[in-house]
Order: C-alpha cells, then sequence, then structure tokens
C-alpha cells in the first residue's frame, strides 16, 4: 500500500493548518480521475475531485490544526517540526508500506528523515519538493487538504465578517483583502480576531503599532 500527505495552510495569518493523508494500492483510479496538484485546480473541481479521492481510497486521515494549537506548539517548535510532527501522525495511523510526501524543508530528504524519527516502524519514505505536482498520489493529499482548509475559512468568515461589514480574504498575509480585514478589526477592538495565529509577524506588528497609538493617546 502507498500513501501520501501533504498540507494546506502553511502560510496564511488565519485559519487552520490542515495535513491529509490518503492510502491506496496504486495510484491509477486516481489518474483515470485527473487528479493534480490542488493549486493547478480551480475550487470548483477540488470540491468535484475530494469525495471521489475518499471513495478510492483504502482509507485517509485529515488533522486540522486551528490556529490557537499551532501558536501554543510554536512556543516550543519551529514550522517545519510542527509539520513533522503532523505528517507522523496521519501516516503512523495509516501504516503504508511506501509513503510519498511533499517537503517543506528546504532540505527534502531531511523532512523525510525527520517524520521517519517519529514513526514506529520504518516505511519506505519518499520526501520530494514539488511532490504534488509529480507523484498523483500526493495531489490528491493535497485537494482534500485543501478543500477542507476552504470549508473551515468560509467557515471563519460567516463568523467574523457581519461583525466589520468586510471580507476577510484568502487569509494569507500578502493579501490587501485579509490586511485590510486585520488592520480595521485592530483599529475597532484593539485585539486579534478569534481564528488569528497570533504568532505570526504580520499579527504581531499590528497588535504592536495598536499598543504604540494607545501610548502616543495619553
Amino acid at each position: 500500500m502507498i500513501c501520501g500527505a501533504d498540507e494546506a495552510g502553511r502560510g496564511p495569518c488565519f485559519g487552520p493548518l490542515v495535513v491529509a493523508g490518503i492510502l491506496v494500492e496504486n495510484d491509477a483510479e486516481l489518474v483515470r480521475i485527473g487528479v493534480a496538484d490542488s493549486k493547478q485546480l480551480t475550487p470548483r473541481r477540488r470540491e468535484q475531485l475530494a469525495p471521489m479521492i475518499q471513495k478510492i481510497a483504502s482509507n485517509y486521515e485529515i488533522i486540522v490544526l486551528p490556529a490557537a494549537d499551532i501558536d501554543d506548539l510554536r512556543k516550543t517548535m519551529t514550522l517545519n517540526e510542527l509539520e513533522v510532527f503532523v505528517y507522523s501522525k496521519i501516516i503512523e495511523k495509516l501504516k503504508p508500506e511506501v509513503c510519498y510526501v511533499d517537503a517543506v524543508d528546504v532540505k527534502e530528504e531531511r523532512f523525510g528523515r525527520d517524520i521517519l524519527s517519529h514513526l514506529s516502524y520504518k516505511p519506505q519514505m519518499i520526501s520530494k519538493h514539488k511532490a504534488d505536482a509529480n507523484y498523483p498520489i500526493v495531489g490528491a493529499a493535497s485537494i482534500l487538504a485543501k478543500v477542507t482548509r476552504d470549508e473551515h475559512v468560509r467557515m471563519i468568515a460567516r463568523e467574523l465578517e457581519p461583525k466589520l461589514s468586510l471580507p476577510l480574504g484568502s487569509g494569507y498575509p500578502a493579501d490587501p483583502v485579509t490586511k485590510k480585514f486585520l488592520y480595521t478589526w485592530v483599529s475597532r477592538f484593539g485585539s486579534l480576531p478569534p481564528h488569528a495565529r497570533t504568532s505570526w509577524e504580520t499579527c504581531q506588528k499590528l497588535i504592536k503599532n495598536q499598543k504604540t497609538k494607545r501610548l502616543d493617546d495619553f
């Protein structure tokens, strides 16, 4: 059995990190239905493919790590170490003989070795950059992760947007829509909104600037 694992939401300052793993005997059916890297597919196509992938898979696991948990874990580990931890949890549950992972470490082999060091057994590990584009099994995992994260971001948007009458955006720090939402929220309420990753530099700068403004008010 082979497994592919990938994540969605590593970089955003809003919402969860989602890691998905899928277990199949071979990737022939995934190729047949047109699985590809989630970033190369439209949201509509990802939504269509996700239930098909779940049906094809012998098993799959999805771990959703909320922003608050990410902030807590980052007090004691780097983002790469956090991802190693979550990937290993998924692979341990699926127990593949061969595992393909999308490496987030600049040294792709090190990422694979770090995952192996957390496992109770030693599958064959293929850890590569852009694995989601080159291996259909990882592309399938990337689709499950992305669709799951998008669902959570939509829920967060429904919760928070009415309070400002502004769109939340993608949640990425470079997104001007998200920047405006965060800035407006902090200016109005004096704190970060729920589901924001407080350990992210973008969020910390906003809070620091807000505190400075308040001191200047005296």
